[in-house]
């Protein structure tokens, strides 16, 4: 970034006036305990501020120190998380955690070397976190901040090509007298004024300063790559009665988008198969029972990062056979009303909430 000292301290100046000003009041910036801060960096990951904030209040009053989140059951650790999707992400906060404990005594490390070693943290999850915690001047990148550096240098290409320049812009402009409110007024900017699309260029600080702006392509920067259409996938899913009616549930392995997660069993529809025999063969493979494949439940489409599904649920009735783990880590039968115990995708409470209000049906026909 070809920018002299007296422009860069007048950059830092404006925005943190400006932050001063026009900063929003979150919960996790009211405290500098490095756990509470950490938590908050993770769950914002892919997630809207207004949504995380419940979770996040939830996740502190159940797991309020590192000890307490190392020793907790990872299905209690699942179900808290519940909701926020990316579960990946509550897995790791989990083993960061046991790790702390065992390395670094239950406190959170303060050298960066350290902090990278965690699950789940990266360069710049580790930077908000140092930075907030401990206002070590250490610099970040998340989404908002490489879309207001792109635009204020005009960069020309996708911000993924130019993760090296926009590391250095982010470095350079740091205050390091201030790097706390500093970073965080970066990614405030970013939130709320300069946003992806229509962004407030008249009421942002760096406006005279802004490539893009005064370019007049602050709509066009950040260049985005071309995106291939997502996969599309249709899945049979189970929902198994035996004869004590109670409902067949398995625990997905621990790799993976959703695992550690419990579910409705199935999977892939392949070529000229239709959805009954896709769950009867998936039943067989994964479980080693027959079933008999009845009625409709639902029929639920869901988008992942990568791809979509197509979820055609049925019920089904339990014929012969023990349950076996073959694909997955665990089975269990479970009543109607114990389902609210397990951690499930989001996907699966539609699944659930279908089957109360078809048992609901069924007592009224009664």
């Amino acid at each position: 970034m070809s920018r002299s000292e007296p422009d860069i301290a007048q950059l830092r100046r404006s925005l943190l006036a400006w932050y001063a000003q026009s900063g929003r009041d979150l919960p996790w910036r009211h405290t500098r305990d490095p756990y509470a801060i950490w938590v908050s960096e993770i769950m914002l990951q892919q997630t809207q501020v207004q949504t995380v904030i419940p979770y996040y209040h939830r996740w502190l009053a159940q797991f309020p120190t590192i000890p307490a989140l190392a020793v907790a059951d990872q299905q209690q650790v699942l179900k808290t998380w519940q909701g926020l999707g990316y579960y990946a992400r509550a897995r790791n906060l989990h083993r960061a955690a046991q790790q702390i404990v065992q390395h670094h005594h239950g406190i959170f490390p303060t050298a960066m070397a350290a902090v990278l070693t965690l699950p789940g943290i990266g360069r710049t999850t580790a930077g908000g976190i140092l930075s907030a915690a401990f206002n070590h001047p250490t610099p970040i990148l998340d989404g908002n901040v490489k879309r207001v550096l792109a635009r204020l240098v005009a960069l020309a290409v996708p911000p993924k090509q130019a993760l090296p320049q926009l590391w250095q812009v982010s470095e350079q402009l740091l205050d390091r007298q201030q790097p706390r409110d500093f970073n965080q007024a970066l990614m405030d900017l970013g939130a709320t004024l300069c946003t992806r699309h229509r962004p407030a260029c008249h009421r942002c600080p760096w406006l005279v300063h802004c490539g893009a702006y005064n370019q007049g392509k602050q709509v066009e920067i950040p260049m985005t790559e071309p995106r291939s259409p997502l996969p599309h996938k249709h899945i049979g899913v189970a929902v198994i009665w035996n004869d004590q009616g109670q409902i067949l549930i398995d625990r997905r392995p621990q790799a993976g988008l959703l695992g550690g997660l419990w579910e409705f069993p199935g999977g892939k529809q392949e070529p000229e198969e239709t959805i009954v025999a896709c769950i009867e063969r998936e039943i067989q493979e994964e479980l080693g029972i027959a079933i008999q494949v009845g009625e409709p439940l639902i029929t639920l489409d869901h988008a992942y990062t990568h791809y979509r599904v197509t979820l055609h649920v049925h019920q089904c009735q339990h014929l012969r056979g023990e349950p076996q783990a073959i694909g997955c880590e665990e089975v269990r039968w479970v009543t109607l009303e114990a389902l609210d115990d397990y951690a499930f995708p989001k996907a699966n409470e539609k699944i659930i909430a279908a089957l109360r209000q078809a048992a609901i049906a069924s007592q009224v026909t009664r």
